[in-house]
């Protein structure tokens, strides 16, 4: 595995500075070499003009956070990460690889939640290249095998969990998105650590059921919220029931006998748990007769 060694580039100023007055020198003599025929001193300038040249193919700029990576004949020597104007050696191939913080969103892949429930989903990925060494040799193509490595991670993701949880001990894919988006996070980053990346966040961008079932889960999401809610209402009826006994034993304000109890105790559940307003029936008698 080829690891990134960072390289000193020589300033670029410094080496423009000395090479443009080694080319002024060269142009005036060979002014003077023809006018005065000279041929030794004719073809020293040449060759001098001609070195000249090829030294100044040896500066290169290096924008803020981006690398160059250097190659001699096909050799890995080095990346320069220092801004500005730099030189190296002319022969050096020098590649181009940017080390900004970048993302896209994956394409909304049609998968199968753990359920066997058919599913659309979608991630954005934020990421960046922290070794250009391994991002330009240990890959083909890094950023088309970024895309790749995380469309499958977030399909391997999908077929982990649900989409939706029946109780709150279960992690689902819409009810846990920081759990899962930690969980989508490790699983890039496991498959891109070969290409020198670091992936900094990775969310559910979209999620939603296909459009096949999506009519039956929306009935079935509805049946679950109308039993949740019923439930609730029950739990709290009871609890206002069993207060309202108390009190009524505690403050001695009526003598109720288990069958008193049972009506008062049916009457109040009607009237609390009913979906409708009750119509009260008054009782203009005594309370036994």
């Amino acid at each position: 595995m080829i690891r990134e060694k960072e390289r000193q580039a020589v300033s670029g100023l410094a080496a423009l500075a000395l090479l443009l007055p080694v080319l002024a020198g060269c142009v005036y003599y060979f002014v003077q070499a023809v006018q005065a025929p000279n041929v030794p001193l004719l073809l020293g300038v040449l060759l001098v003009a001609v070195l000249s040249v090829v030294a100044l193919c040896g500066l290169f700029m290096v924008s803020p956070n981006e690398g160059r990576v250097l190659q001699l004949f096909g050799s890995y020597v080095g990346t320069v990460r220092q801004p500005g104007l730099r030189f190296a050696n002319p022969f050096y191939t020098k590649k181009h690889i940017s080390l900004r913080v970048r993302n896209f969103e994956s394409a909304r892949l049609k998968v199968n939640d753990i359920e066997g429930n058919p599913i659309e989903i979608a991630a954005v990925v934020v990421w960046r290249v922290v070794d250009t060494a391994e991002a330009c040799f240990e890959v083909d193509n890094y950023e088309n095998y970024i895309h790749v490595q995380s469309e499958a991670a977030v399909r391997n993701m999908a077929t982990s969990y649900p989409y939706d949880a029946h109780d709150d001990k279960q992690i689902s894919m819409r009810g846990h998105t920081a759990q899962i988006a930690d969980h989508l996070k490790r699983e890039i980053q496991e498959r891109l650590a070969k290409a020198g990346v670091e992936v900094i966040e990775a969310r559910i961008s979209h999620l939603a059921y296909a459009p096949e079932i999506a009519s039956a889960m929306l009935q079935r999401q509805q049946a679950g919220a109308i039993i949740a809610a019923r439930q609730r209402i029950v739990d709290g009826a009871v609890g206002m029931v069993e207060m309202a006994l108390e009190r009524l034993d505690r403050n001695k304000v009526v003598a109720l006998d288990g069958e008193r109890k049972a009506a008062m105790v049916s009457n109040l559940l009607v009237v609390l748990c009913g979906e409708r307003a009750a119509q009260p029936v008054l009782n203009t008698g005594t309370l036994y007769q």
